[in-house]
This record gives structure tokens, C-alpha cells and sequence, in this order.
């Protein structure tokens, strides 16, 4: 990665490029004729640990965080179809999203040990695959993702993607476009202007966001539904942010009521929906605790 002119703001921690500046080896896997791309951190002999990511975003986002879990994990960080490098397809539905994370896993040589990490949008589709596959998995950890109580307020729907279908004449003028969804500041501008680097796609036209502008209009079978959690049979845990729009206090009590098993739970303080954008060491010593109790469990 080019390293930007540090003058201009900001000293960028030395832990950020330690992080991104760790190889990784990218693969794909075919699922339902589609290549399925993610980014793959061996450490042989090590339990296997796949990070997802929320809607309309990619496996770089955990970049960052990754190659900061190598001492206890091996690491893939995946592309859902439609995002990232991955392919788009003609419709999407949560049944093949969870073909897509099960095929990531045998792809990278996981066990039935290996955990989930996932965020937002991700854990919906990883609760969706827990359910179908349960043997497959050792537990699942949801970032800031979750089910509302049903006479909690919705907040209103942000417009996902925002400039969608919008093609920039140059990467510069598409670069100063990027915004995080749901909106929200982030005091770590190093790793937005690293994510919207990465985020970027070029062809005959311009450059475009790496996503498929059709994927919200041909998504199917993606509702939240109380069943869907209460069947949740594997070891489960919950990190989210302390002042996340999109999960509250009332979220978390509506899960602690209706999933049957009791689940460790951290709140990270200063921090929002992206919570390891916002507090991504906080997020890393959070993750690494309760990935343990979530491995005692197993």
C-alpha cells in the first residue's frame, strides 16, 4: 500500500502497518457457479476464525484487524457474492450466502471448531448458516447485529451505498464520495481513507464501489425473524458499540430473552455501528476474549 504524506495529519499508529503490511494470500471458491473470493492467513496448526462483513463492504475492511489475531488463529476474510471481488449474481438469498460461508470454510481447511466473526449484515447471514449447517461451526460471534424487539422504534432505513450506480471520471473524485452506512464521523481517518483505497473498482467508464448496485432489489429470505436466533444451537457471543444506532440496550435484552442459552456479551465504549473502525484495539482485545469463552464452550 502507498503510504500517504503523514504530515497532513494525524501520526498513523505503527500497529496499522504492521497490520495491512501482513501478506495475504488471496483464493476464490466456485459456489452455485459463482467465484466466492476471500483472503486467506495460514498459521498452520492453529483453529480456523472467518471474518464477514456488513452490507456493501469486503473482506479489507478486516485488514486491519486480522493479521492482528495470527498468534491464536488461523484467518480467512471473505467476500459475500455481490460485494468485493467476489461475483454477482442474478438474485441473492440468505440460503446461498450460508452455501458461500460453508464452502469459504472447507476451502481454507477449517475444522468444525472454527468460529464466525461477523458483522452487521454478515451476522444475519451467519445465523442463517448456524441454523442450516450448526455441525459445521465451533461458535459465532455477532458484531453490532442482532434482532429488535418488535415495539422498538426503526430507526429510518439508510440509503446503502449512497452513491450507488454512481461512476467517478477519476479515482480522486470517487475517493472524497466515500461514506460510511448508516452515517456516522469516525476519528480514525487513516482507516477510512485505507478502506475507500481498497473499495474501488475501474472500468471502460470510470471508477465505480466494489458492489452490485441490483444486490438490495434481488435480495430474498433475509428477514430477521425471533426464530431464526431462538434456533441457534452453537456457542454464540455479542460484541457491539456503546453508542450504535442500529443496537441498542433494548436489542440486547430482547436477545438475552428470546435465545435459549446464556452468551458473553462486550460493549465497546466510543464507539458506534463500525465499532472496530471507531475502537479497532479495544474491538481486537474484546474479540480475543471472548473468542476464548466461546472456545471453552466448544
Amino acid at each position: 500500500m502507498a503510504r500517504w504524506d503523514k504530515s497532513e495529519g494525524p501520526t498513523i499508529p505503527d500497529w496499522f502497518w504492521q497490520a495491512v503490511d501482513t501478506e495475504a494470500q488471496s483464493r476464490t471458491v466456485e459456489v452455485e457457479e459463482c467465484d466466492v473470493a476471500y483472503r486467506f492467513y495460514p498459521s498452520p496448526g492453529k483453529p480456523g476464525l472467518l471474518l464477514i462483513h456488513g452490507m456493501n463492504a469486503h473482506s479489507r475492511w478486516w485488514d486491519f484487524i486480522a493479521p492482528q489475531l495470527l498468534d491464536r488463529y488461523q484467518v480467512a476474510a471473505m467476500d459475500l457474492t455481490g460485494m468485493g471481488d467476489s461475483d454477482y449474481r442474478y438474485e441473492y438469498s440468505s440460503s446461498t450466502y450460508a452455501k458461500e460461508i460453508v464452502a469459504v470454510m472447507d476451502d481454507a481447511g477449517f475444522d468444525t471448531n472454527a468460529l464466525i466473526v461477523a458483522h452487521s449484515f454478515g451476522g444475519y447471514m451467519s445465523v442463517k448458516a448456524v441454523n442450516l449447517y450448526p455441525e459445521r461451526f465451533g461458535g459465532l460471534v455477532l458484531v453490532d447485529s442482532g434482532i429488535r424487539h418488535p415495539d422498538e422504534p426503526i430507526p429510518d432505513p439508510p440509503k446503502m451505498g449512497g452513491a450507488t450506480g454512481k461512476i467517478y471520471p477519476d479515482r480522486e473524485s470517487a475517493l472524497m464520495r466515500f461514506r460510511l452506512q448508516p452515517p456516522q464521523p469516525c476519528e480514525n481517518e487513516y482507516i477510512l481513507q485505507y478502506i475507500a483505497k481498497n473499495s474501488l473498482m475501474r472500468d471502460e467508464d470510470g471508477w465505480a464501489w466494489k458492489f452490485d448496485e441490483d444486490l438490495l432489489t434481488t435480495l430474498t429470505d433475509v428477514e430477521r425473524k425471533p426464530e431464526d436466533f431462538q434456533a441457534i444451537k452453537i456457542p454464540l457471543a455479542l460484541i457491539y458499540g456503546a453508542q450504535s444506532n442500529l443496537f441498542s440496550k433494548q436489542t440486547l435484552a430482547y436477545m438475552q430473552e428470546i435465545i435459549p442459552q446464556d452468551f458473553p456479551v462486550r460493549e465497546i465504549a466510543d464507539a458506534q455501528h463500525h465499532l472496530f473502525l471507531d475502537q479497532p484495539l479495544a474491538f481486537v482485545e474484546a474479540l480475543g476474549e471472548i473468542c476464548a469463552e466461546l472456545a471453552a464452550k466448544a
